[in-house]
């Protein structure tokens, strides 16, 4: 629970689980207002818990995308509706 109480800990992991596999940049224009410091944390934070899989890949320029594992994408279906629901009512 303290993970996912971070801020945009929850938000990461279905915004992951709907474009996934996803590059950095593209979450990051995802979310506009989150600083690049705080999704950095929260993608090293969800990584670290074993909830996304970073992938890097040897190339130039460097990329590396995130994806959902499997404990991560059963959590994204239990926190879609929640979402759904703050954001009806102007909660998050």
């Amino acid at each position: 629970m303290d993970l996912l109480s971070r801020k945009y800990a929850m938000q990461v992991v279905c915004a992951v689980g709907l474009l996934g596999p996803v590059r950095y940049g593209e979450l990051e224009d995802a979310f506009g207002e989150v600083s690049s410091s705080t999704l950095s944390a929260r993608l090293e934070d969800l990584t670290d818990a074993g909830l996304l899989v970073r992938e890097r890949y040897d190339e130039i320029p460097p990329r590396v995308e995130y994806e959902l594992t499997d404990e991560g994408e059963a959590l994204r279906e239990h926190l879609d509706p929640l979402l759904r629901w703050a954001e009806s009512r102007d909660l998050e």
